[in-house]
């Protein structure tokens, strides 16, 4: 199982969310958070602006489906034809286990 964390504008959240349900991932945990990136912030004339809001999108999936998920969140959560700063990061990290704490069952 692998836990895919992807860091996005906030607009971009229901058009991810709604892609990845029907790309068959409908199980997926949002957060806001704020932060800044590579590019250290926003700069509007005098005031440096470094906690941006975004979107934080958590999903679990079968090793298999790694691929498929990720291939969602780059297409609909970049903008633009090449894409530009801020249009935020994916991480992806081994899960080693996980159960569902209603029914005691172990996996997805």
């Amino acid at each position: 199982m692998q836990m895919i964390r992807t860091i996005i504008r906030p607009e971009k959240t229901t058009e991810v969310l709604s892609e990845l349900m029907s790309a068959g991932f409908p199980a997926v945990t949002k957060l806001e958070v704020v932060g800044r990136g590579k590019q250290k912030g926003i700069m509007v004339g005098d005031v440096q602006y470094d906690e941006i809001p975004k979107q934080m999108l958590m999903l679990v999936v079968n090793d298999e489906d790694k691929d498929d998920a990720i291939r969602v969140i780059l297409h609909v959560a970049r903008t633009g034809e090449n894409g530009h700063y801020g249009d935020g990061r994916i991480f992806v990290s081994s899960v080693s286990e996980a159960w569902t704490i209603s029914t005691g069952a172990a996996g997805l």
